[in-house]
């Protein structure tokens, strides 16, 4: 297999709601990528998208895009993973330059949540047939696993609320975030209005559009496109039982365990070699369980990382270092490219005041449906 390097990145500005369309969402965030490498052309598009033949009415996006784009006649294809489909179309397109299929690919992210009703699409995740007819939700399931990992460990009612403070904190820093300009408090957190008990509102990622794309080349193109490419070092995928109620130990995320080993082998590393994690906190304790299922706390102390501090962009593990899903912003389709995205930026020193010192590992993982799907990257320079 050949090496693969992402060699420019863009993204647009995550928007509560944007007057653009879903086509001249994902043909700008394209040109934007492009034209950092100095390209006009690519071999090939894959595209990210989890919602729009509800919201949007629109199938065969990847081809849709590529023309509003002026990039036909180049493979296009959409990629779907539920909440995980950025993560999702990431891989595809790092297996067509590992495997010599394409030297050039683009791996694009959009979503227009702000058109709709979002929350029975994201049902759509779980099972059609045995849970949704129930009125299963993702925040239900989501609040049954807070619930459960609360009373398991007996965490005080403040220790999941550092992540959110956290990732807003980090948001600041990020001209693209939705929540650059909103800093929130532990105090805060708790006395949110309530969603699904016990998840609050500051819990959970906003809805919300955008896009995103990092264009991924062959070693012997990338040398002649960035003077600062990185190596995507590790890409694994996992998957747990279907539904929460047919796993052995829903608190134990399985997949993500899986996932994690599977890319630390690939690389030859372990969870002491990350410089930072960009963490799928599209809920808070979904950042709690994933930091526990990579390695980098023991079951049940998790939340200790972040109520003590450690997981800040000084921390020992920085986490969600431009805002994450939590502040930067869940467009969902987009959110594994907006990831990799601020990764590049990280690892190539350009990351501004969320800088993470000396940044030479970083890894990112993406959840589809609950917890269900896992994709972890590894990247490194």
């Amino acid at each position: 297999m050949n090496e693969v390097y992402l060699v420019a990145a863009a993204q647009l500005p995550v928007e509560q709601s944007t007057a653009l369309t879903l086509r001249q969402m994902g043909a700008a965030v394209a040109r934007q990528t492009l034209a950092q490498a100095g390209l006009e052309r690519v071999d090939a598009l894959y595209v990210a998208n989890m919602l729009s033949d509800d919201l949007q009415g629109q199938k065969h996006l990847a081809a849709l895009i590529a023309d509003e784009a002026g990039l036909t006649p180049i493979e296009a294809i959409e990629v779907q993973a539920a909440t995980a489909s950025g993560a999702a179309c990431l891989r595809l397109a790092q297996l067509a330059v590992a495997s010599g299929a394409a030297d050039l690919v683009l791996a694009l992210g959009v979503e227009k949540m702000s058109e709709g009703v979002a929350a029975p699409a994201l049902a759509k995740a779980l099972d059609a047939k045995l849970e949704v007819p129930d009125g299963a939700t993702l925040i239900q399931r989501n609040a049954e696993l807070m619930q459960g990992y609360l009373d398991r460990y007996q965490v005080p009612p403040a220790g999941l609320a550092a992540f959110s403070v956290n990732a807003h904190h980090n948001a600041a820093g990020n001209p693209n975030a939705l929540f650059k300009d909103k800093q929130i408090s532990v105090e805060e957190v708790l006395e949110s209005r309530l969603i699904h008990p016990p998840i609050r509102l500051f819990d959970c990622s906003p809805i919300c559009d955008g896009a995103a794309a990092v264009l991924l080349a062959s070693p012997a193109r990338a040398a002649g496109l960035t003077q600062q490419p990185v190596k995507m070092l590790a890409s694994s995928v996992a998957t747990d039982r279907f539904r929460l109620r047919d796993r052995k130990d829903p608190l134990r995320l399985a997949a993500a365990e899986r996932s994690a080993q599977l890319a630390f082998e690939q690389a030859g590393l372990g969870p002491d070699d990350v410089d930072l994690l960009e963490v799928h906190d599209a809920f808070s304790i979904m950042a709690c369980l994933l930091v526990e299922a990579g390695g980098f706390a023991e079951a049940g102390q998790g939340w200790r990382l972040a109520a003590d501090g450690e997981i800040g962009l000084h921390g020992r593990l920085p986490i969600s270092t431009l805002g994450g899903l939590k502040a930067r912003g869940h467009p969902i389709g987009a959110t594994g490219l907006y990831q990799a995205g601020e990764i590049f930026l990280q690892l190539t020193g350009q990351a501004g005041q969320n800088q993470v010192e000396a940044a030479r590992v970083a890894m990112m993982q993406s959840v589809g449906g609950a917890a269900t799907t896992l994709i972890t990257h590894l990247f490194g320079v």
